[in-house]
């Protein structure tokens, strides 16, 4: 699949996504910056989410509506989406601002509003949030537009992936991504689980990649080398400046050294190979080998102290000294002389 003019998938370089959420701290210019940022430290894209806390929940007192433990602990939802959501008024001047730096931007919508809006702004993707995956009409609602569709799985069985993936194909969507996802925030890497990835390609025929919340760019990493042709990350321009996800957000040269190393585990997996690599064609010639280690005349028996395996490897292979040992010597051999098959009778 594609998304603007890259290609994702097998034989392809992951592709990174930037995942901005609240981190511009409710300010335009902050957002900007991580655009830059972003393009900077070589990601592909950047990411927003598109909703209010009007469209996402609803302004409710109950408990129901409260966040019990982990990182927003005692936070009313609506409270929260108020504070971390990107204004709508704001998205037209970032897409603006990635085009003039050159990053590709797309969002999550969380309502069919969203959808219509990022429509009519040339969003080149859609991103299906973790939480989002059980709605299935708004899964349609995105498939129908034909553009590449990503879906995060995080506290989703198997069969509501299954049903995820059905209802976005029969809504016409042909360029599908999964992204294993373990909704902690934070997530240790103890709970990351990343071989999943191989079982989700081979169980929904799609291409997968990792949504990672933990700490740091291991997981993520190790994921690219299971296969993952996406990665996405939150980031931020300081952890320092705080914010409803900065917590488990990368700054800027940690999201330079995740692009990095996720292209060094893509480049290094390869193929199945036992022929000599290039590199190693250079330092074939030190494996060990058979030497003369004493001189020994024409007619003379070879014995273990004229001939040993030792580096380098100008010599006959070390498999043969058998052969050898108790063998005569076709011709005067100097100490230091490879060993070659006509060397011995």
């Amino acid at each position: 699949m594609k998304i603007a003019t890259r290609e994702i998938g097998k034989g392809y370089k992951p592709y990174i996504i930037a995942e901005m959420s609240g981190n511009h701290n409710g300010d335009i210019n902050r957002a900007i910056e991580l655009i830059k940022a972003a393009k900077e430290a070589g990601a592909d894209a950047v990411k927003l989410q598109t909703y209010t806390a009007d469209t996402i929940t609803i302004n409710h007192d109950s408990e129901e509506f409260m966040i019990r433990g982990g990182l927003w602990d005692g936070a009313k939802l609506y409270d929260l989406y108020e504070q971390a959501h990107t204004p709508w008024e704001w998205h037209k001047t970032l897409f603006d601002e990635a085009k003039k730096v050159g990053i590709t931007i797309f969002s999550s919508p969380f309502d069919p509003t969203a959808v219509d809006f990022l429509e009519e702004l040339g969003a080149p993707a859609y991103k299906i949030a973790s939480f989002e995956l059980i709605d299935l009409p708004l899964i349609r609602k995105v498939a129908a537009t034909g553009k590449p569709i990503i879906m995060s799985t995080g506290n989703a069985n198997l069969g509501e992936i299954e049903e995820a993936v059905a209802a976005a194909k029969a809504a016409g969507a042909e360029d599908i991504v999964l992204l294993h996802c373990t909704s902690g925030y934070p997530t240790p890497a103890s709970q990351a689980n990343i071989s999943t990835i191989a079982v989700m390609r081979e169980a929904f025929g799609v291409e997968v990649g990792l949504s990672d919340h933990t700490m740091d760019i291991g997981v993520s990493v190790a994921a690219v080398a299971l296969g993952a042709c996406v990665i996405e990350k939150h980031f931020t321009l300081a952890r320092a400046d705080g914010g409803v996800d900065s917590a488990f957000s990368l700054e800027k040269e940690e999201l330079k050294a995740l692009v990095t190393n996720c292209n060094m585990a893509f480049e290094a997996f390869g193929e199945p190979n036992f022929i000599s690599t290039e590199a190693e064609l250079q330092t074939k010639c030190h494996r060990r080998s058979l030497y003369v280690v004493k001189d020994i005349k024409q007619g003379e028996v070879f014995t273990s102290e004229h001939v040993r395996s030792i580096r380098p490897g100008n010599g006959i292979l070390p498999k043969y000294l058998d052969f050898v040992l108790g063998s005569k010597a076709t011709q005067d051999l100097k100490f230091g002389t490879p060993l070659k098959f006509s060397h011995f009778s």
